[in-house]
């Protein structure tokens, strides 16, 4: 298999950071009670996004002559590790706050992982590289913000007091 740029490595990690999105996007409206289904739109327009990232990222890495299959693999891995600890962060959880308290942190690392793309192209100066995370960084900030608003809804409609 083909050795990868730091750069390149990073493109499969946000790659399947993306095919992750998608599966707890899924997982975590699973979570919402029938109250708070006014999130399950943001969860399906996080899937939509995230899937059309996929594309994306599938689109740019194929232009790497001789990288894309380290790259696809680098992808499935991190998906695979990214949905392991989704797994383990909600083993026994079944409300939506919880869900949300994880993308939480899956959209924070999302938008790292875009924004060391964009700089690490910076220097590379691959224009598809560019155009991608310019196109992608704000989404996932987007994705951010929204998970954030939702948990903090979530949140300000729970009892404190109440026992867990």
């Amino acid at each position: 298999m083909a050795e990868l740029t730091r750069l390149e490595s990073k493109l499969g990690e946000v790659l399947g950071l993306a095919m992750a999105s998608r599966v707890a996007a899924g997982k975590v409206k699973r979570m919402l009670a029938k109250s708070e289904r006014d999130l399950g739109g943001t969860l399906d327009r996080m899937s939509e996004e995230a899937g059309e990232a996929e594309r994306r990222c599938t689109e740019v890495v194929s232009g790497l002559d001789g990288k894309k299959t380290a790259i696809l693999a680098k992808a499935r891995a991190v998906k695979k590790d990214a949905t392991e600890m989704m797994s383990t962060y909600l083993e026994g959880e079944d409300e939506a706050l919880d869900g949300f308290e994880f993308l939480t942190m899956a959209e924070a690392g999302e938008v790292g992982h875009w924004a060391i793309v964009k700089t690490l192209n910076q220097r590379a100066g691959d224009p598809a590289v560019a155009e991608l995370a310019e196109w992608a960084l704000p989404i996932q900030e987007d994705h951010l913000k929204a998970v954030l608003e939702g948990s903090l809804a979530l949140a300000a409609r729970q009892d404190p007091r109440e026992a867990e």
